[in-house]
Formats: structure tokens, sequence, C-alpha cells
């Protein structure tokens, strides 16, 4: 807070208050044109009362105590200002108040208050919150928590010693220290903005002090299979069950577009006739709650089938038998190493090859892969969407083909 804002203190009658023949006096401080008021616990005649002044009239020993206690009371609060003032800190006039009555306010600490959120996220988890996004806050907690001790060497920071400069060094801290990607600490950066925001809707914090730091992405080149290696995948010959287990499920993602969450939740009763006479899965998506309905292509039929014996949906009545992301992912590694693919197979690889080379470079337009990703903007779809360069070849070579016919019939013409 800056020495030179403005900051002042007046005494004035409450008349509406007035009981007896007599009105409390009360006290205005006002700073920055905020203001707060208070009673001064004495009362006073109306007419005894000079307005301007914000003094008792006369000589009087009543006139003389009252007065030297209004004094008192404004000397008092310009020295508690003061106070506040050489600490540095932000002020705010509630601070000045419970200073002034000796009222110890309870300050709430950011880690306190990422605990109540994330427990409260915790007991929404199956309503309207997934438990993936329960566990990426409970990671940015983890991570402030050995920040804290590193750069404060301390456990906790109460929400009004936090400032730009905290964040700025939390952001330094996991891409130096953690070696954390750009995006990844933008997406940490963001969730402890939204804990913040929380805080300001409590009361616990009046401004948001990482207001002006702003949360940007660098673009990424989206990593997919092209259908020759989808095939390759498809193709390979594994002998270990868990492998052939997770390579169907990652096909299955590739031909149907569903991230990790969603394949793991569906059960043999999202398989439905659709419109068209054929089978559809019509589910919602986890992330969203949007609807998504997908018509199953032949190779996603054919795994569903295969299963259709399987202990995951004779007893389970899940539809495939997925196992943990963590398992999914690093089996995908060996499948990737087995099929001599050098590319960093995951679980939402899948989701973005079906967006690319399934559906987009198939000449499926992408208003359609929207709605089968179950999208609310086109915008997210544009960025899963890459076009392949078979797909701009494909393209040209139609284009060249009506330029030569174009040529030829201007030849005839002539």
């Amino acid at each position: 807070m800056k020495a030179n804002h403005t900051f002042s203190i007046n005494y004035w009658l409450y008349r509406s208050k007035e009981k007896n023949g007599k009105a409390p006096i009360y006290c205005r401080i006002t700073m920055n044109g905020q203001r707060i008021e208070m009673s001064m616990k004495r009362v006073i005649e109306p007419s005894k009362w000079i307005v301007g002044a914000g003094v008792v009239k006369g000589n009087s020993e009543e006139a003389r105590t009252i007065n030297h206690y209004l004094e008192t009371i404004k000397a008092d609060l310009y020295k508690k200002y003061n106070q506040l003032l050489i600490l540095g800190n932000p002020i705010y006039l509630d601070d000045i108040k419970n200073s002034f009555l000796g009222v110890k306010e309870e300050k709430k600490g950011l880690i306190e208050i990422f605990t109540y959120h994330n427990d409260q996220m915790k007991l929404a988890i199956g309503i309207e919150v997934v438990k993936a996004t329960h566990t990426k806050f409970e990671t940015v907690k983890k991570k402030l928590i050995i920040f804290l001790n590193k750069k404060y060497h301390k456990k906790e920071i109460v929400l009004d010693e936090l400032n730009n400069k905290f964040i700025i060094d939390f952001e330094y801290y996991l891409k130096v220290e953690e070696k954390i990607a750009h995006n990844t600490v933008m997406k940490y950066i963001r969730n402890v903005k939204k804990v913040i925001n929380m805080a300001i809707a409590n009361e616990w914090l009046k401004t948001n002090p990482f207001s002006n730091f702003k949360c940007s992405t660098k673009k990424v080149i989206r990593e997919i299979l092209t259908q020759t290696e989808i095939d390759k995948i498809a193709l390979k010959n594994l002998d270990i069950e868990r492998l052939d287990e997770v390579r169907d499920i990652f096909l299955f993602c590739c031909y149907t577009g569903y991230a990790f969450v969603d394949v793991e939740a569906l059960t043999v009763d999202d398989v439905v006739i659709g419109i068209d006479g054929v089978k559809w899965i019509h589910t919602h998506r986890k992330k969203t709650g949007t609807q998504s309905n997908v018509p199953l292509l032949m190779p996603a039929l054919q795994i569903i089938e295969k299963y259709k014996n399987h202990p995951c949906q004779e007893i389970q009545q899940k539809l495939l038998p997925v196992k943990s992301n963590q398992k999914m992912n690093a089996y995908l590694k060996e499948i990737a190493a087995l099929c001599n693919i050098n590319k960093p197979l995951t679980m939402h690889i899948a989701r973005h090859t079906f967006a690319t080379t399934i559906t987009l470079s198939n000449n499926v337009p992408i208003e359609t892969v929207s709605k089968l990703l179950g999208h609310t903007k086109l915008a997210t779809t544009q960025i899963y969407a890459q076009v392949l360069d078979t797909k701009i070849s494909k393209d040209m070579l139609a284009l060249s083909k009506q330029f030569e016919i174009s040529n030829n019939n201007l030849k005839i013409a002539k």
C-alpha cells in the first residue's frame, strides 16, 4: 500500500438512533474512498454537538471528558495505522479497526484453504467432479508444500502475504527445479488461482494477489499415429495377455476417440442400436458432462466382440478390461518398442489419432469430429486436428486434376 493514499478520521452523531434525548457518537475512518464506522460508546444531546468540528461544545465536565476521550481514540487510531504502514503490507480498514479493538483476526493460510478446497472437491467425486481432477489439485498442493519448505523454510504462508512475486517464484521452481514443461506449469498455476478465487468468494482474502499474472500456453506438436502405424500395432503378435488387452483398448480408443477416463467408465449397457440400425455408444464425457454418441466402426466392434465372454463383461459389466492409466501407459511403451514405433505411446495419443488420422484425413467434417469427441467448442477440436501431409497431398492431387481437366477443355474450345 502506498504511503501517499488518503486517510482520515472523523466523528459524527448518529441522530436516527437518538434515545432518551441523547444520540450515540460514531467514528468514521476513511481511506481511499472506502470507509468503516464504529460506535464510540458515548452519547450526547444533539444540541451540544458541533457538526463540522466533531466535538462537544462548551467547557463543561461532560464536554471536556468526552472530547478528551475522542482525541485519545483518534491519536490511537492514527498510531495503529502508522504501525501497519511501517510493515509495508497492504492495509485494510478492517485491520485498523480490529487492531484498535484488540480483535485478533484469524488469518487463513494457503495450504489450509487448499486442503479445504480439495476436501470439498473429494466429496463431489462422481457427482460433478471426476477423481482425476481431484488428484491434479492434490498434486499442486504437494508441490506448494515442497516449494514453501525450500523457498521460505516454513510449512504455511498466510493469504495476506501472497503477492505476484510468490507465483513467479513458484513458476520458476516448477520449471527449473522440478523440470516440468511450461504448459503443465501453467495448468498448476491456474489451479492455484482457482483456489484463491474461492478464498475471495468466502471473504478470506480481499483482493487477488495473482490478478496480474497471465497464464500463457505454448503451442505444442501433438503426437499422432499414421494408419500404417495403427495397422502395425493391430497385426503384431503379442503373446503376453496384459499387452494384448492394452493393445486392444488403445486401438479401440483410436477408432472411437475416447479418452482414458471415458473408456474406463464404459459398460455393456452403453452399446445401443442407433437411428441408422448399427451399434453406437451412448454416454457422457466425464470431463465436460457433454453427451458423446459414437457410431462404432468395424475395428471397434471386433474388439468389443473379442471380450464378449471375458470376466470384465460377464461379471463386472465393463465393456473392456481397462487397467489403471499409469499401467496402460507403461505397457504401451513396451508395445511401441515391440512394434518398432519411435513415438511415446500414451492413451491420449489414441484420441489425437482418432481426430486426425481416422476422421479428418478421411474427409469427416470437423463439426462432426467435434461432436464425436464431445467437445463444447469447435476451437478445442481444431487443436487436435492436425492436417497430415497425406491429406494435403490427396487434396492437392484432386485440385491438380481439376486444373488439368479445365486446361484440356480450354484447348478443345480453341
